[in-house]
């Protein structure tokens, strides 16, 4: 009697972000030259994407809140955290311990897929967008966007969008120098101003 050999199934290919395959492929070694550097482990990367929204003064508003989870929700693709305060402030009004907004952090796949939509189908459906702004780095060379309100983001419907709250997003990225990190960003897709002549 033969033995039947067993078929063992092919579990499926993991999923890659387009972006990721290009930066990795293609992007980095561009980099590398560019920049004049040695090696490719010394290439800006992006290493989290952080997708926040403050909920300033409507913090005790519960269907606020239940709006803007919902919204990073169906944008990332993401359960979000709460964001407490940690010190109780008078003037503000502000107990310790309070939600005072929502964020969630993008790694991997899921944030080069972000970045991806968010360059090629959220900021050209900005009304009179002209570009980033050039003036958004920080230090580090990490780089903010805020948006006024969610309405760009393809993923919500009509009733998503009901009550406009405005988020913030967050590139966290591995550079030596604002330099380096817009020149990451560039190659991504990101639209930055023209800067003027003086």
């Amino acid at each position: 009697m033969v033995a039947q050999a067993q078929t063992t199934k092919k579990a499926p290919p993991a999923y890659k972000a387009r972006l990721g395959s290009l930066f990795k492929e293609q992007y980095a070694p561009e980099l590398k030259g560019q920049l004049g550097l040695k090696s490719l482990h010394q290439v800006p990367r992006l290493e989290k994407v952080i997708v926040s929204v403050g909920l300033g003064k409507a913090k005790d508003d519960k269907k606020l809140i239940d709006v803007a989870e919902n919204t990073l929700m169906k944008i990332s693709g993401q359960k979000p955290v709460k964001t407490l305060s940690k010190k109780a402030i008078a003037a503000f009004k502000l107990r310790q311990g309070v939600v005072i907004g929502l964020k969630v952090s993008l790694r991997g796949q899921r944030m080069y897929e972000f970045a991806d939509r968010l360059v090629n189908l959220v900021l050209p459906r900005l009304r009179d967008f002209h570009g980033l702004s050039n003036k958004s780095f920080d230090s580090q060379g990490n780089y903010t966007i805020g948006l006024a309100d969610q309405t760009v983001f393809p993923e919500l419907t009509y009733e998503d969008t009901a009550i406009p709250h405005g988020l913030e997003i967050t590139f966290n990225i591995s550079s030596s120098s604002v330099e380096q990190s817009k020149a990451l960003l560039e190659k991504l897709g990101m639209p930055f101003e023209k800067e003027r002549s003086q």
